[in-house]
């Protein structure tokens, strides 16, 4: 007996349950992926240097709390606070673009 399966692609997804972009709904998801994107990537990069979030915050002159808090997406990050975790904290470089 053959199954019927519906197979979407993440954007046929995303557009059929959260709407077109540019639409609230769809606009709110996608920051908020934003977000969870820069807590995972602050997470992981602490990890491959061997980091605990104690000593990273210690590093970039934050708390052990507020790095949590950050790889956890509980809290959003000001830029220039990111910028110190980065930089200070991991060693490395931040970069912005800019899509239009």
């Amino acid at each position: 007996m053959k199954m019927k399966t519906n197979s979407y692609t993440l954007s046929e997804f995303k557009d059929k349950h959260y709407g077109k972009i540019g639409t609230t709904k769809r606009d709110e998801l996608d920051s908020g992926f934003e977000i969870f994107k820069i807590g995972a990537m602050i997470q992981e990069a602490r990890l491959q240097k061997g980091l605990t979030q104690e000593e990273l915050a210690q590093k970039a002159g934050t708390t052990k709390s507020y790095i949590s808090k950050i790889e956890n997406n509980v809290k959003e990050a000001r830029f220039s606070t990111l910028q110190k975790i980065v930089e200070l904290g991991l060693g490395g470089h931040l970069e912005l673009s800019i899509k239009i």
